[in-house]
């Protein structure tokens, strides 16, 4: 049983105190009886002249849990004779006790001084490496004895009662020799796992991007020769497009666009003047599906309106900002919303959202998605996010899925403008996509939400 005699004291059994049985031919001591654990002091900076000498002054920010080569503040030697600042010789010990920094270890390498929140040992006839790498064990434990509110605190007092198990000094260097032998495969090891735990965290992502990418080349479902090829899906969205505009619902394009292919070439027709894409087009597709402008498939690409927070309430229609929108999905975040009474003049037609409508930020994170769901409430949109109503034929989820791409992700960031990160409107207009018939959309959605279910429940 271990015992524990303190001055004239009778022995007292420290059974309960001892955390677990160490060889016979090993003891238990506090801290304190292996040195002189001294605490720093800071030199008054009222005096000028204490400082910028050439002793190196170490503050708790310049322990490395290692040893330490370099301590860049300096103290004069003035500081040293009239303040209560010792100086630590090489080899010394230190720990700190304060802030942050809290239970941090370090060896000196050369002679220096400490400041108040650090305290150091030369320990006695100890391997000071051995001292070392039992400060380092017990750090976790002294961060939960610290006091105090923002800069907790151990104290000295707690240091020095600090039991430690001694084996015989031979034993402590085989110890050490041992530790430093292998702690670089502690480290590999560590990365390895760091790695690891990175990437079954970034796994699932990832997956769904390749997923999605696969997808909107053709690669994820087989083509049906018996589906409508794109190309007349296309020429459907040009005829209602068209309708729209005679009947003055919608405005023509001022740079209507037509891409079509001739001589195993990719064409682009704006204005009657038709120019080679080739160099623009980003993989091959099937020969069923087509490539085509977002401009030339949907009814509506607007931004929302500005300067509505005059009309915030408690009450009223959905008002819609950048924190409802999602990063690397279309579901909307419902979970912090505002809300707005619009007064009778409140110009709110152009951005009052409808089902099937697609979000997508334009400034600071741009592509950001939120997809509005049927009988879904009145809503509306803010500045920072545009409004993309795609045409019914095409109104599904497929074009919301191929924004989530690193294709379209590659092509937002290549293409954003000012210092604050924005994406213009005709930006989004030009966006190539590759367009499947209208029965393949079908399937590709169909696996695409089957695979994801199967990826979210593993």
């Amino acid at each position: 049983m271990p015992y524990e005699k303190i001055g004239k004291n009778e022995p007292v059994c420290i059974a309960d105190d001892v955390p677990f049985e160490i060889p016979d031919s090993w003891e238990w001591l506090r801290l304190g009886s292996i040195g002189d654990w001294g605490s720093g002091a800071t030199p008054s900076r009222s005096v000028p002249e204490y400082y910028g000498g050439d002793i190196p002054w170490l503050k708790t920010g310049d322990l490395n849990d290692g040893h330490i080569e370099y301590i860049p503040e300096k103290i004069s030697h003035l500081a040293l004779e009239k303040t209560s600042v010792r100086l630590n010789p090489t080899g010394s010990v230190l720990i700190a006790m304060y802030g942050a920094t809290i239970g941090k270890v370090g060896i000196l390498t050369f002679p220096a001084t400490t400041n108040q929140a650090c305290c150091a040992c030369l320990p006695i006839e100890i391997y000071n490496e051995y001292l070392f790498y039992f400060l380092m064990s017990q750090k976790v434990a002294f961060v939960k004895q610290g006091e105090g509110g923002a800069q907790p605190n151990i104290s000295k007092a707690k240091i020095v009662a600090t039991l430690m198990p001694l084996p015989p000094l031979a034993e402590q260097y085989r110890i050490v020799a041992k530790i430093k032998e292998v702690i670089p495969h502690i480290e590999y090891y560590g990365e390895i796992h760091s790695s690891v735990s990175s990437l079954n965290a970034s796994f699932p992502n990832l997956l769904k991007k390749s997923i999605l990418q696969e997808a909107v080349q053709g690669k994820l479902v087989p083509q049906d020769p018996t589906d409508e090829p794109a190309s007349v899906l296309l020429e459907h969205i040009r005829a209602e497009k068209e309708q729209l505009i005679k009947a003055g619902k919608i405005k023509r394009d001022k740079n209507e666009s037509i891409i079509f292919r001739r001589d195993n070439s990719h064409y682009e027709k704006l204005d009657g003047v038709e120019r080679c894409i080739d160099d623009e087009i980003p993989f091959e597709i099937p020969e069923s599906w087509a490539w085509t402008r977002i401009g030339s498939i949907t009814e509506l690409i607007t931004s929302g309106s500005r300067d509505w927070a005059k009309y915030y309430a408690e009450t009223g229609a959905l008002f819609l900002r950048m924190g409802n929108l999602s990063k690397n999905s279309f579901t909307l975040r419902l979970n912090n919303l505002q809300r707005v009474q619009l007064p009778q003049k409140a110009e709110g037609t152009r951005t009052a959202l409808q089902a099937g409508d697609l979000l997508f930020s334009i400034t600071g994170e741009v592509g950001m998605l939120g997809l509005i769901p049927d009988k879904f409430e009145t809503a509306y949109v803010n500045q920072h996010i545009a409004v993309l109503r795609f045409f019914p034929d095409i109104r599904n989820k497929y074009l919301p899925y191929l924004l989530l791409t690193d294709y379209a992700q590659k092509f937002y960031k290549g293409n954003q403008h000012g210092i604050k990160n924005s994406f213009r409107l005709d930006s989004i207009y030009n966006v190539l996509v590759p367009i499947p018939p209208s029965q393949e959309q079908k399937r590709i959605i169909d696996k695409i939400e089957k695979l994801f279910h199967k990826i979210t429940v593993i």
